[in-house]
């Protein structure tokens, strides 16, 4: 079973280390960052692989309200649990009402917290391997459904869906061409680049804000091809 990747937002660098030891003792991945901004950066290139997010609400640079209305812009389906010592019922409601899945108050008790996020992780797993999320984009991979750029929806090939499939489970890593001929295609198929550049230049029409200069779907030339979410 695929690890899940839980990113830890906590300033308090005690704490984020504690949790973060007891969540990799439970075999979670672990991603921390103390800071607003880190932590942006931080999602956004690691959106597709992250499972769940920690987050404090006081940081330096960005507060988590804001953080968490950008991780939603950028995954909407991603589940988020804050973490804070702000406990009045106001900053409750105001957390669950940008989309956060539950909100536990400074000081907590650890092994509740640990409960808590296997359960949102269980329940929320399914979605997070079936349906990714990019560039206000989505892929269903078990419909063979997109929402593309404009909002529309489609339906592509199975080839297609495997293709995005490949590349999006690897994200940031280039995929040869050969790799890809040998687990898309039959060799009697007798595939080409041609065939998967043609691929690439449909993903980059469905899912690119400008197709010529790509952010997501990338041609190395003389390699193979990379997505980067």
């Amino acid at each position: 079973m695929q690890q899940s990747q839980i990113l830890i937002v906590e300033d308090e660098e005690n704490l984020a280390n504690t949790i973060a030891l007891n969540l990799q003792l439970d075999n979670y991945k672990i991603l921390i960052s103390k800071r607003g901004n880190d932590a942006l950066t931080l999602f956004k290139n690691n959106s597709n692989s992250i499972n769940l997010v920690l987050l404090d609400v006081m940081l330096p640079e960005i507060n988590g309200f804001d953080l968490c209305k950008e991780f939603k812009l950028i995954n909407p389906t991603i589940p988020i649990i804050f973490l804070t010592a702000k406990n009045q019922i106001s900053d409750k409601i105001e957390g669950l009402k940008l989309g956060a899945d539950d909100y536990i108050t400074k000081p907590f008790d650890l092994e509740e917290l640990l409960l808590r996020v296997s359960n949102l992780i269980k329940r929320t797993q399914k979605d997070v391997s079936s349906t990714i999320t990019f560039n206000n984009c989505e892929i269903n991979f078990e419909t063979f459904e997109i929402k593309d750029i404009t909002g529309s929806t489609s339906t592509l090939s199975k080839r297609e869906i495997g293709l995005l499939k490949l590349l999006t489970e690897n994200a940031n890593k280039v995929i040869s061409r050969d790799e890809i001929i040998e687990k898309l295609w039959d060799i009697e198929e007798n595939a080409s680049s041609r065939t998967i550049d043609n691929y690439i230049l449909n993903f980059r029409k469905y899912f690119e804000s400008n197709p010529k200069l790509p952010n997501h779907f990338h041609s190395i030339r003389g390699v193979g091809y990379k997505f980067t979410s």
